[in-house]
């Protein structure tokens, strides 16, 4: 299994959205190193879910359940170039876990988040996912 970390702004659509919805597809990434992260994923990877802009804090935990497609947001003319993966909520964080704290957490200093706060999709090692749930004090249903 491998672990991952989706933003978006959750004016657009947020973990609550998710939650209700029980499932959504990660369309609209327009980064090449972001896409790369999505055409790596597989079915079971976990993505700790991140509220970017203004609240920039992780907040849920998602699970990937369709590995990459077609991004259906693309033009035309680049169907081929991006992708889209769905994923589905596993569960809220009891405490929501901050970009200040990910940046003040010493375990976390080698985390992806935490040196390029900008990247949509990035990798997460599993010490570093653990970390977060910890810091979170939440457990994996």
């Amino acid at each position: 299994m491998a672990y991952w970390l989706i933003k978006q702004e959750p004016e657009a659509y947020s973990f609550a959205d998710l939650l209700r919805e029980g499932h959504t597809t990660w369309e609209g990434v327009r980064n090449y190193q972001a896409r790369n992260n999505l055409q790596a994923m597989q079915i079971g990877d976990l993505c700790l879910f991140y509220h970017s802009v203004e609240e920039k804090r992780v907040v849920g935990v998602a699970r990937v359940t369709r590995t990459a497609f077609a991004d259906p947001t693309a033009p035309a003319d680049e169907q081929g170039t991006w992708v889209a993966v769905e994923v589905a909520p596993v569960v809220a964080l009891a405490q929501p876990v901050t970009l200040a704290t990910v940046k003040a957490t010493p375990a976390l200093a080698g985390m992806v988040l935490a040196k390029n706060s900008r990247l949509s999709v990035q990798p997460v090692a599993e010490a570093e996912f653990k970390t977060i749930l910890h810091l979170a004090q939440t457990e994996l249903p």
